[in-house]
């Protein structure tokens, strides 16, 4: 899979394999099996990426039915996500995984869970899609503390990007996101489920501009029916769109004598040949299909002539209402232009944000006025007698938690986010950007704005908002729960720290 990415002549092609509820020997375990041993030896399929309990429900392991694939002599691609595992068990997971053979990791957050034995499972998300591929990288490299390097792995990472948004404040830490995925180990991109050529092309068009355009990206061409259209069009699938446009398309079509399915499987075909027009590196196909229907798309794409895509290019968009784009509108090809786009007129913040980076100029950042003298009380806090450092710590939780709802969780990333905090206001303690559930800047999760959409829109005013994302991966240090952020932040303890060091 490594040297067919980085072939520009070679169009790979992954397949998305779900796998199911309960054992690989029932019914509906076999079938998937089944079609995943058909597909195994197909001189089109260059790899079968298989699904870590997605949509947030228990689902069979995906190494068990990939340790039956790879014995096959096919590359698999296992998804890992941050959703139920701890770092420990993630680190675990690895060097299994490694070990029994297999070569390609896919490396997300995870949705949040919906489903579990009687209730909802607990979530996890100790690291996110971006400390998950740094702790990769790192075990890569053989530099994991307390392991010998015989224990290096040899992973070919991957990462997720989620590239059909409606607003800026969702779009633009995104591809942020994606560039810091980047810069902790991806070595290959997927982009989520969207029907929108110009949208496509944007985001190789930014990648380019951005230094990125070495990195191969996959296209997702996820395989509809008129039912799977509903369900991703009420939004009960995070981070995926499907128009109230293309959702009437696919009702109307479904009314057909074959249910529509020659319809659809004629769109991912199209959507294959739109992505290798436009320069993806392969695509990745996902859905509810036989391997003879896989076949049918790669038969029908090869129909195609080289410069049919355009014309395909300009039917297959359907956008969200009022949607915003990087860049301007190419009126001749109806896709991206390189000329940037209009933005929203900055807002202006609260007072409580302004309030909070006047206090962290003056005594946090290290050119501050009060930055020493206030050091220097905190040292001597730190090395008084218990009661001092107590009430000190008190004298903090008094400030934080009733303006930032603080957690006390003592490796603060409140200045990483613009002073909003992730322990009490993001479900999944993202702390390297947004994940990509949001559906009209709101988390996946309940009612409430994504943390990362608001500051997005804090930082704008400042011009600060294109370097959110910059530096090292923030990854939270548990041993500092219930003690000073304060005091760990001027003392060199927590994350910030931890990342000058990495450097």
């Amino acid at each position: 899979l490594r040297s067919r990415l980085d072939d520009p002549e070679h169009f790979t092609v992954a397949v998305e394999l779900v796998t199911s509820r309960g054992l690989i020997t029932e019914q509906r375990g076999q079938r998937v099996l089944r079609v995943a041993r058909e597909l195994a030896p197909h001189p089109r399929v260059d790899a079968l990426s298989i699904t870590d309990n997605p949509a947030g429900n228990a689902m069979l392991a995906a190494d068990t039915m990939g340790t039956d694939l790879i014995s096959r002599g096919q590359e698999v691609i296992i998804h890992l996500s941050c959703k139920d595992w701890n770092r420990n068990a993630l680190q675990s997971r690895a060097w299994k995984l490694s070990s029994e053979g297999f070569d390609n990791v896919l490396a997300l957050s995870g949705d949040y869970p919906t489903g579990g034995y009687r209730g909802v499972a607990a979530p996890i998300f100790d690291i996110d899609s971006v400390g998950l591929l740094r702790m990769y990288a790192d075990m890569n490299a053989g530099t994991v503390p307390g392991a010998p390097p015989a224990a290096r792995t040899d992973f070919l990472l991957g990462a997720v990007v989620t590239n059909h948004k409606r607003h800026e404040r969702e779009v633009m830490p995104q591809l942020l996101k994606l560039r810091k995925k980047v810069e902790n180990g991806a070595r290959f991109i997927v982009n989520q489920i969207g029907y929108h050529a110009r949208k496509d092309d944007e985001l190789l068009k930014w990648m380019q501009l951005n230094g990125l355009g070495h990195v191969p990206v996959l296209a997702n061409v996820f395989v509809l029916s008129p039912t799977v259209a509903r369900v991703l069009n009420s939004g009960r699938v995070p981070g995926v769109v499907v128009t109230d446009e293309l959702l009437e398309l696919a009702v109307r079509q479904g009314r057909g004598p074959d249910k529509g399915r020659s319809f659809f499987l004629e769109l991912a075909a199209q959507q294959m040949v739109v992505a290798r027009g436009l320069g993806f590196r392969g695509a990745y196909i996902g859905g509810h299909l036989d391997a003879a229907e896989y076949v049918d798309i790669f038969e029908r794409a090869d129909a195609y002539g080289p410069d049919d895509w355009r014309g395909l290019a300009r039917e297959l968009q359907f956008p969200m209402p009022d949607e915003f784009h990087v860049f301007e509108r190419d009126e001749q090809t109806g896709l991206s232009s390189t000329v940037p786009a209009k933005r929203g007129r900055p807002r202006r913040p609260p007072l409580r944000y302004r309030v909070s980076r006047r206090v962290h100029d003056t005594v946090f950042d290290p050119g501050g006025a009060l930055h020493e003298p206030v050091r220097s009380a905190l040292t001597f806090a730190e090395a008084a007698p218990r009661p001092v450092g107590k009430a000190f710590h008190r004298f903090e939780q008094a400030t934080k938690v009733p303006m930032f709802e603080c957690r006390d969780c003592g490796d603060c990333s409140l200045p990483d986010i613009a002073y909003l905090c992730p322990e009490s206001q993001c479900v999944k303690n993202q702390r390297n950007g947004p994940c990509g559930g949001t559906r009209d800047g709101k988390c996946e999760v309940g009612e409430k704005d994504c943390i990362w959409a608001l500051a997005y829109e804090r930082l704008k005013p400042y011009g600060e908002e294109t370097t959110m994302l910059d530096g090292p991966a923030v990854i939270k240090d548990n041993a500092l729960r219930g003690t000073s952020a304060w005091v760990n932040t001027f003392l060199g303890r927590d994350h910030h720290a931890a990342g000058e060091r990495s450097q």
